[in-house]
């Protein structure tokens, strides 16, 4: 016994380097990342050691475990990550969000159940994260208008986009990571929608269990949105130039109100020595037109995101017309600064500082606490304690930093959408669904056709794009890869799987595949849904093998397994995303998550036998 004991010490060691990173990544004392490759380091110094071999004798190449970061799921992984980016830097959702928030006032019910429609669908094609970002502002402005906490719609917000990732082959990184194993061990691919049928039942279950249990299971939280809103309220004043073929040339004032700039109030007009003030009877605007409005910080970005005209004259009338500010950049950061106490800046003007010269960013607006302004932004005599609205290129901020004259707010500063090329990334986005759903082109190559394209095109930026290549999930993912191909040379899976099976064997073969769904169910809440993937899918190939059925439904119960991410916050990203925005605690995901994971195994068990034909 012992020495067929110390004959496997391989795979026990492998076992045991598996079990002790499973251990330490529930623990989150380190980071993902550092035991993500102190796992690969420990594994590779065990494979060199002298009687590494694996279950038929042969010598281990300890260079095999790093083939997984050539692996073709985790380069279209990491491709799928950069035309998420593409999508979100564009605000190419937006509009659509929008229009189902302005919608709500007429059908409550139907633009609520709109908004999850919209990102189930979303979800199913691209990746989830960027999707419940973009909702996250939507969904709290429908729970303020029902009167309901944040916390009754966001964790089903994180949710509805994990179910959709069960119903189509990219809807996570889950499901290609499992097919890939697949087709490497079993040399059959999964179709685009072969898990779109048994995806949608389950969908439909937990959608139903939302449906019905949000309002008992969920906490009821004081939301602080309100404040929040409050603290980000501040009102600045800006300047907009009117031009030919402006969008507010010919514009007339309704009750004194212009429809065209919501949320902003128009304090003055100024033209040529003349200005007006409110109501504005009787004003039509005109070109050379400079109109003084107050208005918020969203209000503005948005503003600023959705006309990109609106920028570019913004930017040119920063610095009286210099024309560096003609361009668009490839990037364009919003920022609050602060005048210091003693600043040279204090009371001297925009204009007679050449702050565009002087710092490299445009002043797009100032707030001042003590009294209202009525004056062109380049008139205004700034004083200690002013706030400035300022744009500029992130390099620029970065040497902002060593001004002793403005004090830099770091925590403020977020990026422009590039929404010139909202529709540039939505049809780059389609092509690559389309692509690769009608088998036109492999997955891998459609991801990162797509990917370059994005880049190509202006959607973003190469750093942008580099953003996005997320490095925890770049080492997670190798990792897993590496533990899973040590386990599967060194005998642990077919161990796994012969054990399972003797078990599970004397209720037959629908009652092994049920022990898998619900072991890789509760694993993936604990560890990650692609580590538990790449884990677990040899392991449901080796045992349909050792039962002699067809190996498919093993793996797709991996993946809806593997897809039931929710009993944890450290589960699934989407869940962690929704964590602050609702309020929640660890033990409501347990709470509420659980019972969820537990209806999906039944019902899963339940339909398996007539889906599968077992």
């Amino acid at each position: 016994m012992l020495s067929e004991f110390l004959a496997q010490w391989p795979m026990w060691v492998s076992l045991g380097v598996v079990g002790v990173s499973i251990l330490l990544y529930m623990t989150d004392r380190w980071s993902m990342e550092l035991i993500s490759v102190g796992a690969i380091v420990a594994l590779l110094l065990i494979f060199i050691m002298p009687g590494a071999v694996n279950a038929n004798g042969q010598i281990i190449d300890p260079a095999s475990l790093l083939t997984g970061f050539g692996n073709p799921a985790l380069i279209t992984i990491m491709a799928l990550l950069v035309v998420g980016q593409g999508l979100f830097q564009t605000g190419a959702l937006e509009g659509p969000t929008k229009s189902l928030l302005n919608a709500y006032d007429r059908r409550p019910i139907l633009t609520l159940i709109g908004a999850f429609g919209a990102v189930f669908i979303t979800s199913a094609f691209i990746n989830n994260t960027p999707v419940v970002i973009m909702f996250l502002p939507v969904m709290s402005a429908i729970a303020a208008r029902m009167g309901a906490s944040p916390s009754k719609i966001m964790m089903p917000l994180s949710f509805v986009s994990v179910f959709a990732g069960m119903t189509t082959l990219i809807g996570t990184s889950t499901n290609l990571l499992a097919a890939e194993s697949y087709l490497r061990i079993e040399g059959v691919s999964l179709g685009f929608f072969d898990l779109t049928q048994m995806g949608l039942m389950l969908a439909g279950t937990g959608m139903v269990y939302l449906l019905f249990t949000a309002r008992f299971l969920l906490p009821d939280r004081e939301d602080m949105s309100g404040k929040i809103a409050t603290a980000s309220g501040k009102q600045y004043v800006a300047q907009l130039e009117v031009g030919n073929n402006h969008f507010l040339s010919g514009k007339t004032p309704i009750a004194g109100m212009f429809t065209d700039l919501p949320g902003m109030t128009v304090r003055m007009i100024q033209r040529g020595e003349q200005a007006f003030l409110p109501p504005f009877e009787d004003v039509r605007l005109r070109a050379g037109d400079l109109v003084i409005v107050a208005a918020t910080r969203k209000v503005l970005s948005d503003a600023l995101s959705s006309k990109p005209d609106l920028l570019k004259q913004m930017l040119s009338s920063g610095d009286n017309g210099n024309a560096e500010g003609q361009g668009r950049r490839s990037a364009l950061l919003l920022a609050e600064a602060v005048i210091a106490p003693g600043s040279r800046m204090a009371g001297r003007t925009v204009e007679l500082l050449g702050f565009r010269r002087l710092t490299r960013a445009v002043v797009l607006g100032i707030q001042r606490r003590s009294r209202m302004i009525r004056s062109r932004l380049g008139e205004i005599r700034l004083e200690a304690g002013d706030t400035l609205l300022l744009c500029a290129e992130p390099d620029a901020f970065t040497e902002l930093r060593q001004s002793r004259d403005i004090i830099l707010l770091e925590w403020s500063s977020t990026e422009i959408p590039l929404t010139a090329r909202a529709m540039a990334s939505r049809i780059i986005a389609a092509l690559l669904v389309v692509t690769a759903a009608t088998g036109i082109l492999p997955i891998l190559h459609a991801s990162v056709t797509a990917a370059v394209l994005m880049i190509m095109f202006g959607c973003l930026n190469v750093r942008q794009a580099g953003r996005s290549l997320d490095l925890r999930i770049f080492l997670l993912i190798g990792a897993a890869l590496a533990m899973g191909m040590a386990l599967e040379q060194t005998g642990a899976v077919d161990l796994f799987a012969s054990s399972m099976v003797a078990l599970a064997a004397p209720f037959g073969p629908y009652a092994v595949l049920s022990a898998i769904f619900l072991l890789v169910a509760i694993l993936t809440n604990i560890l990650s849904n692609a580590a538990t993937a790449v884990l677990f899918t040899p392991v449901a190939i080796s045992a349909a093998n050792a039962l002699n059925v067809d190996p498919m439904p093993f793996v797709m119960a991996v993946i809806y397994a593997a897809n039931c991410c929710f009993a944890t916050p450290i589960a699934y990203q989407t869940n962690l995303l929704v964590m602050g925005p609702g309020h929640y605690r660890f033990q409501d995901y347990l709470r509420y998550g659980g019972p969820l994971v537990l209806l999906i195994w039944a019902v899963f068990t339940m339909l398996s036998p007539w889906y599968f034909h077992l």
